[in-house]
């Protein structure tokens, strides 16, 4: 979230593939952005992120998964090709993106990150992890010589094991973007801090939005199923067990169904 920012946007994934999505776009972001911070700290926090990636690659096959997603959301835009009220370059932009990707995937060879599985260094930390704190020196001697190389040595490794989920990172912010994009956001209120709507079958739900003031005191915790989701708007410091506030809260809710 953008410290400056004005309002804040919460996200609940209404399916199995965009949970996975959300999970991997943030583990992505903690890579990134704590490889760019030249400490041990910072180092140890982007590889634990690489190794959740891999963990969460293991368990689901990612490549058909995204192949599909990308295949049905080329195959919906390019209906709207004929539509005179779409801009048609933007269009056109995207769809491009699209069969790019969709070619890149296709021409893969073997699984995602295939290369990063077999590295021994990130496997002996992978089965250290579970352990409360497993990953100590004295338990991992190679990963604190690791740590111990200079902060370019680290900072290089980390980007380079990092291209590996480049295709797939590529492929899961287009997605994304497009979801938060389906849909334009309704100003709607909370009585007694509380919110229920049902959802139209006939269309796919992927994702609620929920966008509220940035200097509001709650925060709401959303929960949804196929036939219709709650919003309950939850206050409550950081040592009490949250409660739902009793105040009428007006908030913008978008509801993204493509």
């Amino acid at each position: 979230m953008d410290p400056s920012s004005t309002t804040v946007t919460y996200e609940q994934p209404l399916n199995e593939r965009i949970r996975i999505y959300l999970k991997l776009e943030h583990l992505f972001k903690q890579i990134a952005n704590c490889a760019a911070v030249p400490t041990i700290w910072s180092s140890r926090s982007a590889l634990f992120g690489v190794l959740d990636t891999l963990n969460i690659l293991a368990r689901h096959d990612i490549k058909t998964d995204i192949l599909k997603e990308l295949e049905r959301q080329s195959k919906n835009l390019s209906r709207l090709e004929s539509n005179p009220e779409v801009d048609t370059s933007q269009l056109t932009d995207i769809l491009d993106r699209l069969d790019i990707l969709i070619d890149r995937l296709h021409s893969l060879r073997g699984q995602v990150a295939q290369d990063l599985r077999g590295n021994e260094l990130l496997n002996s930390i992978r089965q250290r992890m579970t352990i409360p704190g497993g990953t100590c020196g004295f338990d991992l001697p190679g990963f604190n010589f690791w740590l111990k190389q200079s902060d370019a040595a680290r900072t290089h490794d980390l980007l380079s094991w990092y291209e590996n989920f480049d295709l797939v990172r590529s492929a899961i912010d287009i997605i994304l973007m497009l979801v938060r994009r389906s849909a334009q956001p309704t100003s709607l209120q909370a009585i007694e801090g509380f919110y229920q709507q049902s959802l139209d079958g006939r269309f796919p739900q992927q994702m609620i939005r929920v966008t509220i003031p940035s200097n509001l005191q709650c925060f709401p915790e959303i929960s949804g199923g196929k036939h219709r989701f709650t919003v309950r708007f939850m206050t409550g410091g950081m040592n009490a067990r949250p409660t739902q506030v009793q105040d009428d809260i007006n908030f913008q809710l978008t509801c993204c169904v493509l």
